[in-house]
């Protein structure tokens, strides 16, 4: 049976009611092409593209933008030498690009949300599902302990901690990608009760300033910050995973990206 990239935009959104003003696209271009092999990454990044072009792949499913902005291209980047050298490079690719972003956030539950659960083997500690947050429930463990945990589970190099590390705590809420901002994040330490929050990135003088308040003022608040492709990648690998079952006949690649930051 062929598969184009068409019908699996379809597989993955069926179901799913998505906003007017979307992010997820696929150039319609690449509608009737058919499916030779997939990449799923967190970004398609070059690196993420070339790993395509290597593998004889000419279908990337990404969860973040190609073009450094949620939104798309931004007309500043049109003449920015990055920005055509990466343009040529998928044009003389003949890859087609998906965005997978609204529609797998949407999943119930959360596919991202999942994927960091699954990772970290926190699936069966789920004691509340919000629209932004999952809510755990796991065995008495002070925050450095969670810290050490969580780069042991999902192979990274660094957390970053505000709080006290030798504060216990076991009912913690997460939230990935951008959602560590104060108007989604600090409401979960009162209206749930979290003693820890893990999100993957905010503004720096939201939550981070909250807990820092709250720990001077003798609260028991913690926050530990992953990175947002740290806290989603794990999202995109179960996709890879979950399309590989589904489609066997099809050659689905998980590309791990290099780490953005390095610790200097």
């Amino acid at each position: 049976m062929t598969i184009t990239m068409g019908r699996m935009v379809d597989h993955l959104t069926k179901g799913i009611s998505m906003p007017n003003a979307t992010v997820d696209l696929l150039e319609p271009g690449h509608k009737d092409a058919e499916v030779h092999g997939i990449v799923i990454a967190f970004c398609a990044s070059q690196y993420v593209i070339e790993q395509a072009v290597s593998l004889r792949a000419n279908f990337i499913i990404t969860h973040e933008g190609i073009f450094y902005s949620h939104q798309g291209i931004q007309e500043g980047c049109l003449q920015d030498s990055v920005f055509q050298h990466k343009s040529r490079l998928i044009a003389d690719s003949g890859i087609g690009i998906y965005r997978f972003h609204d529609t797998i956030h949407r999943y119930q539950p959360d596919g991202i949300m999942m994927g960091l659960l699954q990772a970290l083997d926190w699936h069966t500690c789920v004691a509340k599902q919000l629209p932004a947050a999952t809510i755990l429930e796991i065995p008495t463990m002070e925050v450095r302990e969670v810290a050490e945990y969580i780069k042991a589970k999902l192979h990274i190099r660094y957390v970053r901690v505000a709080g006290e590390l030798s504060m216990p705590c076991e009912r913690i809420g997460v939230a990935v990608g951008y959602r560590g901002g104060g108007e989604l994040a600090i409401p979960l330490f009162s209206d749930e009760n979290v003693d820890l929050i893990i999100a993957g990135e905010g503004p720096e003088w939201e939550t981070p300033e909250y807990v820092k308040d709250a720990v001077y003022q003798g609260q028991r608040r913690a926050l530990i910050m992953l990175g947002h492709a740290e806290s989603e990648a794990p999202g995109m690998k179960y996709l890879a995973d979950t399309l590989a079952v589904q489609f066997p006949m099809l050659p689905i690649h998980f590309v791990e990206d290099r780490p953005v930051f390095q610790i200097v």
